[in-house]
This record gives C-alpha cells, sequence and structure tokens, in this order.
C-alpha cells in the first residue's frame, strides 16, 4: 500500500513502541531509514530466534531501511542532523532527557528543519514526576488499573496476555503523527508529539471509567464477562467454551427463544441489561442449561441462525489461518536473506480499493513452511545495510520516492 509514498521518516526508537509505530507507516509505503547505534537495535539480540536471526525484530522492522551511527561521534551527529533536515517524521522512545543530552531533541531538530513532526514516545511521558522513571509493558499494565481490572474475581490481577502498553502506544503516535502532518498542510510547521504508555493504557479504559463516574466504584476483576451487559461471557458448551454476546434487549429476547425461555424478557429479574447483569449468576445458570447440550459446533449454528452473536475461542494459529483473515489480506510475508519466507502483521486499515489480494500473498504456517510466492514487502534490513543509498539519495537529490 503507498498512501504515505514519499514520507520520509527516521526512525531513532528501539524494541517495540517506537519501531511498532514506524512499522505501521512503512506498511503504508513510507520511507523509514532505521537509525541504530554500532551495536544494533536491543531487539536483534531478543528471541525468539531462528538460524540465529531475531524473528521478532525482523517482523517488528519489516520495509525499513538501516543506518548505524554513533551520535557521540562529531560526524555522525552532525549526517544525523543533515538527514533531520531532509525527514518529515522523526520518531523517539528514549527516556525523557536523553535525547536533549544527544543534542536530538525536538529543539534541535526543529531548528534545523521547521516541517519536522516529531514523536516522542516513552513510559510516562516528557513531563510529570515520573517522567524519567524506567517503564516496561508490564510496569505501565500493573499502574494503569488495567492489571486491576483483568482476572477472575478469586484470582490475582493478571498481565493482558500481548504487551498492549507498548503497542498502543505505536498505534497512538502513529495516529498522531497523521494528524500533525495534516495540521503541518495547513500551518507550514512540524509538532512535537508527546505519547506516553501510561497515558494511552489508562485512556483505553472508557467502561470502567463510566462505571466510575456513575456510580463512584470499578467494576474488578470479572473474568470474560462484561461489567454491565448480560449474558456476555464465555459459556460451557459438551465439549468446550462458546462465547456469548448479548448487549441489547432484542437481542436478549431471541437469546431466550434460543435458549428455550421465551418467558425470559418479561421477567423482572432480566428485564433489562441492568437488571440483568444484577442477576449474572442466574443467566450463567440457564444459559449452561442449554449449552451443555450442544457442543460449541452446534452452538454456534443454532446462535447465528437467529442472530445472537456467539464464536469460538479461537488461537492465535486459527485467527491468522481462518479464511476471514485469509480474505481480509491481515497476513504478509517477506523473503529474508537468514529467516527465509517469514510472515508479518500488516497494519489492519483498509483505504477504499487498496486491499491486499490474498490470491497473492501466501499464507504463512508460523510452525514451519510457507508456499513460494513473491514477497509483500523489503523484508528487516541488516545493520547499517542501506548507509550509502539512504545517503546518496536524501542528502545528494537522488531520490527513490516522490516528496509529498
Amino acid at each position: 500500500m503507498t498512501v504515505l509514498q514519499g514520507l520520509r521518516v527516521l526512525d531513532l526508537s528501539r524494541v517495540l513502541a517506537g519501531p511498532y509505530c514506524t512499522a505501521l507507516l512503512a506498511d503504508l509505503g513510507a520511507d523509514v531509514v532505521k537509525v541504530e547505534p554500532p551495536a544494533g537495535d536491543d531487539a536483534r539480540r531478543l528471541g525468539p530466534f531462528r538460524e540465529g536471526e531475531s524473528v521478532y525484530f525482523a517482523q517488528l522492522n519489516r520495509g525499513k531501511r538501516s543506518i548505524a551511527l554513533d551520535l557521540k561521534n562529531p560526524d555522525d551527529h552532525a549526517l544525523l542532523l543533515r538527514l533531520a533536515a531532509r525527514a518529515d517524521v522523526f520518531v523517539e522512545n528514549f527516556r525523557p532527557g536523553v535525547a536533549q543530552r544527544l543534542g536530538i531533541d525536538h529543539a534541535a531538530l526543529a531548528a534545523v528543519n521547521p516541517r519536522l513532526v516529531y514523536a516522542s514516545i516513552s513510559g510516562f511521558g516528557q513531563s510529570g514526576p515520573m517522567r524519567e522513571h524506567p517503564a516496561y509493558d508490564l510496569i505501565v499494565q500493573a499502574m494503569s488499573g488495567l492489571m486491576a481490572g483483568t482476572g477472575t474475581p478469586d484470582g490475582q490481577p493478571t498481565r493482558v496476555g500481548e504487551s498492549v502498553g507498548d503497542l498502543m502506544a505505536g498505534l497512538f503516535a502513529s495516529w498522531a503523527i497523521s494528524t500533525a502532518l495534516y495540521d503541518r498542510e495547513r500551518s507550514g510547521r512540524g509538532r512535537h508529539i508527546d505519547v506516553a504508555m501510561l497515558d494511552s493504557l489508562v485512556s483505553l479504559q472508557v467502561t470502567a471509567m463510566s462505571l466510575l463516574t456513575a456510580t463512584g466504584s470499578l467494576p474488578g476483576r470479572v473474568g470474560n464477562r462484561h461489567p454491565v451487559s448480560t449474558p456476555f461471557d464465555t459459556y460451557r458448551t459438551a465439549d468446550g467454551l462458546v462465547a456469548i454476546a448479548v448487549a441489547s434487549d432484542a437481542v436478549f429476547a431471541r437469546f431466550a427463544a434460543l435458549v428455550g425461555r421465551p418467558d425470559l424478557p418479561s421477567d423482572p429479574r432480566f428485564g433489562d441489561d441492568t437488571a440483568r447483569s444484577r442477576h449474572v449468576e442466574q443467566v450463567r445458570e440457564i444459559t449452561e442449561e442449554w449449552s451443555t447440550g450442544v457442543t460449541t459446533e452446534q452452538a454456534l449454528k443454532l446462535a447465528r441462525a437467529v442472530g445472537v452473536p456467539a464464536a469460538p475461542l479461537w488461537e492465535l494459529t486459527d485467527a491468522v489461518h481462518s479464511e476471514q483473515i485469509r480474505q481480509r489480506g491481515l497476513i504478509g510475508a517477506f523473503d529474508h536473506p537468514v529467516l527465509g519466507r517469514t510472515p508479518f502483521l500488516r497494519q489492519p486499515a483498509r483505504f477504499g480499493d487498496a486491499v491486499p489480494n490474498p490470491a497473492a500473498d501466501a499464507v504463512p504456517d508460523p510452525a514451519g513452511a510457507v508456499p513460494h510466492r513473491p514477497a509483500t514487502t523489503a523484508p528487516s534490513p541488516a545493520l547499517g545495510e542501506h548507509a550509502d543509498e539512504i545517503v546518496e539519495q536524501w542528502l545528494s537529490g537522488e531520490r527513490d520516492r516522490e516528496r509529498p
């Protein structure tokens, strides 16, 4: 996809939040130049590995080019400033204060390029009493309230099973960059974007915040169920589990017919969402009286036939091999000189008819072989692989992409 073709991005970020942000931009055609220290991004040394190469790094840094610079070296520092003068976007995820000590903070780069959109991603942001504290995903999940609200009522708080603090910060940063670029078209000037991992996770908790505002209390850990809608949970079947989501009175009427209890909507205990949520255990008993008498496959067929939202519990393997995801073109692949054919998860937004063609792409098997078909994007770069061509194209006027 080429909606950002011609956009020049200097990426000084490492590991996850920043590289995820710039991977989303690269997926849309931006020219992302990854500026690494001489030892490389730390993620190059993070597993899992195949043939000694980090799959984690490769998937996060697909479609980028690499140049290695020692920013404490005057010549390398001067080269970075020259590149920044020709860039549209600059992304860093240093701890606050580090960029300034390196002489590459927003003020320094805006002086050489007032149109530059400069994005800083950090654990706690560029201001506040915790701004210099180190942060990892576990730390911000623990502090955001998200962990306290995740898990079963009789269990301990549970981390969400992916590094959502990093990923959401990267996602918000990519959105903010696009917004700042739009603003630049009107104002002619860039912006300094400040995205914090903690802010990103706190801002996601809209249901919990509405409960806190309305009732003065939080839902706490409620397992898989929804804190304000019932039935909205996973339920036992004869051979596993099924997810059922009922969030309106009209759907509840269909659900009541599905489970053989058409009387339920007229019962005051189940007449609306609030009442049903007060009687969640009775609703569970009624639901599982029906669901345990059928298999998951049968429950899905019956529920979908009457318009009750229901789903199986898939693992990632099931999702990436499903016909739905294949038709959406979410799985891309690139040919890596060490890893070979390597799958990756594309950014998911679709722009009109600019949809990847699933017939032209491999649907990779994460456990092994993938079909030999043309790669859909460039692989991740070797450390410093593109130094000469980056300097030539960005600084000498020989460009492979037309500037916006």
